[in-house]
């Protein structure tokens, strides 16, 4: 059997928790020994239908993962745990960790000091303990290799992917809106700061509004954007919405705007892509690996280059028919099926090795 860590079930809907439903969802196709371990409160009922779900019984967050969560596997006979997102139980050895990227070290301001803390001791004896780990890009792989000295030969990529609702309309002529939109929680390293700040001068010469999708999660410290909005009507934020809702947006925008300064790999980009939305992009971190040629970057440092960028995509039609059919392509290179499979064949393999590391 394969056992997954089913925590994130708990959780709200983040680019963490998509990774490892999605991956469970292609998993179950193409395993037929998938069970999911979680705790009780799970958000999503409908996932009992779908997924082979065994409630184990006991408290919640991280005491459930650390402390019920190995005690239900030790009695099972201490089986390979699969976990999916950044966490683990720390001291179970028989697993294998997937880690994002280490942001929290990099822009430490962006987290509370309570989830500082509970990563600075977790994360080094999670990443010791564990018998391979599974990270979202190259880049990402080279940072935790570089901050915690992890192996690199030890480490699989796996990539994020585009869920197949996210498409382009039906609509052969779609008319588009008057927006420009941006999807992310709200922290200090996704550089809402920067973006609003180069709005504030592209909104004053074009009759056009900036969309904001996402809500600032409890793990991360708050942001406050009252300064850099008070002067404009035109700036509205509309914390999490729906997937059906999301779509809409994406395939009516002027174009996708994503200013971040670290991100391990970013799916709202390729959402947008698969929606036949042009996207200009910060050049830091994971984006050039992850969106190639097929996108307008700036500098997320320099607000000027990210002001350009923006009259650069609103004002040139044939620009953003452009960048639609690149990002169509783009899209194309990353899916979730095949990531599963990447997955499961790493699973075989630690399976049939004949090791034990209960």
């Amino acid at each position: 059997m394969l056992y997954i860590n089913g925590r994130f079930l708990t959780q709200e809907m983040t680019g963490v928790q998509r990774f490892a439903e999605e991956i469970t969802r292609q998993l179950n196709k193409v395993r037929d020994d998938v069970v999911v371990l979680a705790p009780e409160g799970v958000l999503n009922k409908s996932l009992f239908s779908e997924f082979n779900i065994e409630v184990v019984q006991g408290k919640k967050g991280h005491y459930w993962e650390q402390i019920d969560l190995p005690r239900a596997l030790r009695k099972k006979g201490g089986p390979l745990l699969l976990n999916l997102c950044s966490t683990a139980p720390a001291f179970y050895k028989n697993q294998i960790v997937t880690h994002h990227d280490v942001t929290y070290k990099r822009y430490p301001d962006s987290f509370s000091k309570k989830f500082r803390f509970v990563y600075g001791l977790l994360v080094p004896i999670m990443l010791k303990n564990s018998r391979h780990l599974l990270t979202v890009s190259e880049f990402s792989k080279r940072e935790i290799h570089d901050f915690f000295g992890y192996p690199t030969e030890n480490i699989s990529v796996i990539y994020n992917a585009v869920n197949n609702s996210f498409s382009k309309t039906e609509e052969k002529d779609i008319t588009r809106g008057d927006y420009l939109l941006a999807v992310s929680s709200p922290n200090y390293h996704k550089n809402f700061h920067g973006m609003l700040s180069a709005f504030e001068s592209v909104s004053e010469k074009y009759e056009i509004s900036l969309k904001i999708i996402g809500k600032t999660a409890v793990s991360f410290s708050q942001q406050d954007f009252s300064k850099l909005i008070s002067n404009t009507d035109k700036v509205e934020f509309m914390g999490r919405v729906d997937d059906k809702t999301l779509i809409q947006l994406y395939q009516n925008a002027v174009a996708f705007v994503f200013p971040s300064y670290y991100e391990g790999f970013g799916i709202p980009p390729l959402e947008a892509q698969s929606c036949g939305c042009p996207v200009i992009s910060s050049n830091a971190a994971s984006m050039p690996e992850v969106l190639q040629d097929s996108v307008i970057y700036f500098d997320p440092n320099n607000t000027e280059a990210i002001s350009d960028a923006m009259i650069k995509i609103i004002t040139d039609n044939k620009l953003r028919a452009e960048l639609s059919r690149k990002g169509n392509d783009n899209v194309k290179r990353f899916s979730w099926h095949s990531s599963a499979e990447k997955i499961s064949k790493i699973v075989d393999d630690f399976q049939n090795d004949g090791l034990s590391s209960k």
